[in-house]
């Protein structure tokens, strides 16, 4: 019963998230025209900077119960933009002295997320 609550606030928070997304694209969309993604940029960094500054309020100043750290960051955050995981997951690796495999990390699902996109769009153009 307690996985069906989390994944219920977890979907709750993530369609919170997801109208957060398209807020904050369609208001910076309205910005002067450029080519370049100031939406998308702006919604990521704002989606890493909260995502480390909530995992670490709640983990060392302000403990939250796991269903709503959950809904939070998994639910809200990950709706909003899955790069603040990666980013975040990359930094805690740095802070465990695996500066390695942080590195690895970023450019291996920069380097897959790259040809993942490329080959969908060729899929995509070939059906």
């Amino acid at each position: 019963m307690r996985v069906l609550v989390q994944c219920f606030w977890i979907g709750a928070a993530g369609f919170l998230g997801a109208l957060a997304r398209f807020g904050v694209g369609k208001l910076v969309g309205t910005w002067p025209t450029t080519q370049f993604p100031v939406g998308t940029l702006l919604i990521n960094v704002t989606g890493s900077f909260f995502l480390g500054w909530f995992s670490t309020f709640v983990q060392h100043r302000y403990p939250v119960p796991e269903t709503f750290r959950l809904a939070v960051a998994t639910g809200f955050v990950g709706a909003y933009t899955t790069f603040s995981t990666w980013m975040y997951e990359s930094a805690a690796l740095v802070g465990k002295g695996a500066e390695i495999q942080a590195a690895v990390n970023v450019i291996v699902s920069l380097a897959l997320g790259l040809i993942g996109v490329w080959l969908g769009i060729v899929v995509g153009r070939a059906l």
